[in-house]
């Protein structure tokens, strides 16, 4: 059973950083995609970066580039997301997500597992 866990949500001021982890549990090897989406109160769920198995693919939603890195460390099971220059409009629930071939990365419906999600809020 695939088990997906994010931790380091938290509130900072704008302008601040913050780092979530996610490890992951259940898998037999590392061919597996993993990304982050999030979702604001009264928003739907948005990706927000995704990192191919070996780590040599990134992608970002336009909206986070440029201060946000996703990265990904094999041996532990865990992908990170980077957050740097937080602005208010980051706030949301912020969910770890796996998938062996997402396509497209965008859509939600395209992961298999999810985690239950870590709370980042930026204040002004």
């Amino acid at each position: 059973q695939i088990q997906l866990v994010e931790s380091g949500g938290d509130s900072v001021q704008a302008g601040g950083s913050l780092r979530l982890s996610c490890v992951a549990s259940g898998y037999k090897n590392s061919a597996y995609w993993m990304g982050w989406f999030r979702q604001a109160e009264g928003k739907e769920r948005e990706g927000v970066a995704a990192i191919r198995p070996g780590g040599s693919v990134t992608v970002y939603a336009d909206s986070v580039k440029g201060r946000f890195t996703i990265s990904r460390d094999n041996d532990k099971k865990t992908v990170y997301l980077q957050m740097n220059s937080l602005e208010p409009g980051d706030t949301a629930m912020y969910y770890c997500t796996s998938d062996a071939q997402p396509v497209p990365w965008t859509a939600a419906g395209s992961w298999d597992y999810w985690g239950q999600g870590a709370q980042v809020t930026v204040a002004s």
